[in-house]
């Protein structure tokens, strides 16, 4: 299969946090993790269908990895994001309270996504809590979940979001909610000219 290029080095969106702090930490864990398979970078594009040099320039932390990048790589090491972005943190021990000002915040600089993980992290439960935020004119795409089966549940908060999954399509509106199992390729695209907010909860299988 022929390697993709999924990366970007466009600044985040206007307003948003300033990922650099955790795009530094986060290439880290991701130079950490391979070696931890044992695998070359040629094995690891291999399996994951992003080209050699992309991953060699997201593990030295030369280019920002985007969503569709990282969820490649979540579905090849078997975590979901929330997972992969909470182990680039140094906590001591799960804790049962996360405050707002300590949740961490990621941001795809490729079209405006700014993901908050709101869910204290806990390597041992199977739900957690995520607000994702579009801008307007947003359009993500994964081509396979980061697990097979995935379960979500898509709440929408402010805005007007279109989900697809695999070929079914739904417009979700403010207050509209969608529950579904993710075994394919799905798409996250914001309606109209104002920025779609929602909370997505995900349950491992």
């Amino acid at each position: 299969m022929r390697s993709e290029e999924l990366t970007t080095d466009d600044p985040h969106p206007d307003g948003g946090p300033d990922p650099d702090a955790v795009d530094t930490r986060l290439a880290a864990r991701l130079a950490e993790l391979r070696a931890e398979h044992g695998w070359t970078l040629g094995e690891l594009a291999e399996r994951s269908g992003v080209s050699r040099s992309t991953l060699s320039r997201a593990e030295r932390g030369e280019t920002s990895p985007t969503a569709a990048l990282l969820n490649r790589l979540c579905h090849v090491y078997g975590r979901t994001m929330s997972r992969l972005l909470g182990e680039v943190e140094a906590a001591s021990a799960p804790v049962p309270v996360l405050r707002a000002a300590e949740q961490r915040v990621w941001a795809d600089r490729a079209c405006g996504f700014v993901r908050r993980s709101v869910s204290p992290p806990h390597p041992a439960l199977r739900g957690e809590l995520v607000e994702g935020r579009l801008a307007p004119g947003a359009d993500i795409a994964y081509d396979r979940p980061p697990v097979a089966g995935l379960e979500q549940h898509i709440w929408v908060l402010d805005g007007a979001l279109a989900v697809t999954a695999d070929t079914t399509g739904h417009r979700l509106d403010a207050g509209d909610c969608l529950r579904l199992r993710v075994w394919g390729p799905t798409r996250f695209r914001c309606l109209g000219d104002t920025e779609a907010r929602y909370v997505l909860a995900v349950v491992l299988p």
